[in-house]
């Protein structure tokens, strides 16, 4: 039986404005109308043996994991909750702790959740490809077929081949200048370091534990503190945060007398930066791609994507143009790399652009901020059908609630009652309060905000059928 592992941790901050820290790039449909996550999901659909998928992933990501499976229709066999970011190794020690947590020991197929494949047969002939050595006990790693000298990628050498499909891992090599990637591609033998895995979960804990033993006696005391919280199992967050962080090629793969590697020619990508999503996307006579309201007249190989309004180039080439509600980044395909110095000076000097959305999601549905000012704020809310908003109440600010579509439930202090369109009522200062949507259908409503502060953190939750309060 093999368990897929999907590592959903990353924060893509190499594709701003678009993959930010609260809706990184493995939620957003980069390439596809579906999500990278879910890409990754409906991948597995037809391999042979396989269990539902299990996913890793941290706390504020949650509510999006179990949302975008359902949308796509996975069932998940469990969301493990990291409490806080460990990198690779632990978080496949969680994982490979839960598979066992039956008493069976699964092969996992762990899988970052941000990966793309043109050849899913492809995909699926090298997993099984790798199911022999790995049930013989040996840590297999996917090694891609490079197909260009690439520099932005570690490389594998491989050794003697083992006659199952697989070859002893010579050596990993660290990412190359362009001579040295040249050379590898000339001489043969070398494949680019995919991050994908298969192996018992028990080979894997006893390589752990001989070469990080700290990390798993970490992850184990994180493991056995574990509770479930709804449909998550959350661990241990004094235990966990005590753990040493890793990835899992530093901590085992380069260190274990037992890795192997099979080759995987597939279509593969990982869509680190905007040059890979040009890369995947369809392209038209002049090299250029793009998604949404894009207008390009006597461009060429350029990648532009609007999220809100009209975006138009005229007489240039290899530009990224990213468009969002609140930013738009131009660049040069070639300073793709050099997205994060962007990030990095939005975050020290506050801004919310490094981290959130104009939009953002919540378990019940989301809230776009319009306009702020002065002791202002203005935001769009929809709230699904059957979910409800904590019970809750704010010490700086008071509230207006205009309903512009569908039916409010709304509890003020102790009284309740039904606001339907056009219809309005008013919070103050203070009040105990809550919304809720009885409806069948989405309910759409504008919140004005007055007072003196008007932060996201002046809220005290009471009840919140999310587990928040």
């Amino acid at each position: 039986m093999i368990t897929p592992v999907i590592l959903s941790g990353g924060s893509g901050t190499r594709l701003w404005p678009l993959s930010r820290a609260g809706y990184p790039k493995q939620f957003l449909p980069l390439t596809d109308d579906s999500s990278l996550f879910q890409l990754t999901l409906l991948r597995l659909a037809g391999l042979r043996g396989s269990a539902a998928p299990l996913v890793v992933c941290n706390d504020d990501h949650r509510f999006l994991i179990a949302e975008q499976a359902r949308e796509a229709g996975v069932p998940l066999s469990a969301i493990v909750l990291e409490p806080a970011a460990r990198n690779t190794a632990p978080a496949i020690a969680l994982a490979a702790l839960k598979a066992q947590q039956s008493g069976e020991d699964p092969l996992l197929l762990v899988l970052p959740s941000d990966h793309v494949f043109s050849d899913t047969p492809a995909f699926h002939a090298a997993v099984q490809a790798a199911v022999p050595a790995a049930s013989a006990g040996q840590l297999v790693t996917f090694g891609i077929v490079p197909t260009i000298p690439e520099t932005g990628y570690g490389y594998i050498r491989a050794g003697d081949d083992r006659g199952d499909g697989s070859f002893v891992v010579d050596r990993f090599v660290e990412k190359p200048d362009l001579a040295t990637a040249e050379r590898y591609l000339a001489e043969g033998g070398y494949f680019w370091n995919s991050g994908m895995f298969l192996f018992k979960g028990s080979v894997y804990l006893d390589a752990l534990a001989r070469h990080s033993p700290a990390m798993v006696a970490a992850c184990d005391a994180a493991f056995r503190a574990a509770r479930d919280d709804l449909d998550f199992c959350r661990v241990d967050k004094a235990s966990f945060e005590a753990c040493p962080a890793d990835s899992v090629d530093y901590a085992v793969m380069e260190k274990t007398d037992r890795a192997v590697v099979v080759p995987l020619a597939a279509g593969w990508n990982d869509v680190g930066a905007w040059p890979a999503v040009w890369q995947v996307l369809e392209r038209d006579a002049e090299g250029n791609a793009g998604r949404g309201d894009v207008l390009l007249e006597n461009s060429r190989n350029c990648y532009v994507h609007s999220s809100t309004r009209l975006v138009s180039l005229l007489g240039v080439e290899d530009l990224v143009v990213v468009e969002t509600a609140d930013a738009i980044m131009v660049m040069h395909k070639e300073r793709a790399q050099d997205v994060k110095k962007l990030v990095d000076r939005l975050k020290a000097s506050g801004r919310s652009e490094a981290t959130l959305h104009r939009e953002v999601f919540r378990p019940w549905g989301s809230f776009d901020s319009i306009d702020e000012g002065h002791r202002f704020k203005v935001k769009r809310i929809t709230v699904k059908p059957g979910e409800r908003l904590s019970l809750q109440m704010h010490h700086h600010r008071a509230e207006h609630w205009v309903v512009v579509s569908g039916t409010a439930r709304v509890r003020i202090g102790d009284a309740e009652k039904l606001v339907t369109e056009n219809e309005s009522v008013f919070i103050p200062i203070g009040a105990q309060h809550f919304l809720e949507n009885p409806g069948k259908v989405s309910l759409e409503l504008i919140e004005v905000q007055t007072g003196a502060y008007l932060g996201e953190d002046d809220i005290v939750r009471f009840e919140d059928r999310y587990g928040r309060a």
